[in-house]
């Protein structure tokens, strides 16, 4: 497969695009996180999440660590060309580092972010 698909892609100033992981059979939002070009060619080739953590400045592959890995159901390019959406399947049930089925945990209500999702695995056990 010829990697054209990658240059229709809006990337941005410093070659990366952003990235919404949804899992794919409820549609809930898990994650938020970028992709360079290396990350998005590897997803598409290996079949699982392969993000650019811009904190490490390295690829990162959901999971390695936690085991918690997305397998990639499908990927939409939205309409501008500058974002991205995988829909995929959350190995484990836990997208969040703090342990969480999703990064989206909080609500504001009444002025204040307000947790609303359990901790379904404590994070010193995930993670070295």
């Amino acid at each position: 497969m010829s990697d054209s698909w990658l240059n229709e892609i809006q990337w941005t100033e410093d070659g990366l695009v952003p990235v919404i992981a949804q899992q794919h059979d409820t549609g809930r939002v898990v994650m938020f996180a970028w992709m360079n070009r290396e990350s998005l060619a590897l997803t598409v080739s290996e079949g699982y999440a392969v993000y650019w953590s811009r904190s490490r400045q390295r690829l990162w592959r959901k999971g390695e660590e936690s085991g918690h890995r997305q397998k990639v159901m499908d990927i939409q390019l939205d309409c501008d060309a500058d974002v991205i959406l995988i829909k995929i399947a959350q190995e484990g049930g836990i997208a969040c580092h703090t342990g969480r089925e999703s990064c989206f945990y909080r609500s504001l209500a009444d002025g204040e972010w307000q947790t609303k999702d359990p901790v379904l695995k404590d994070p010193k056990s995930i993670y070295k």
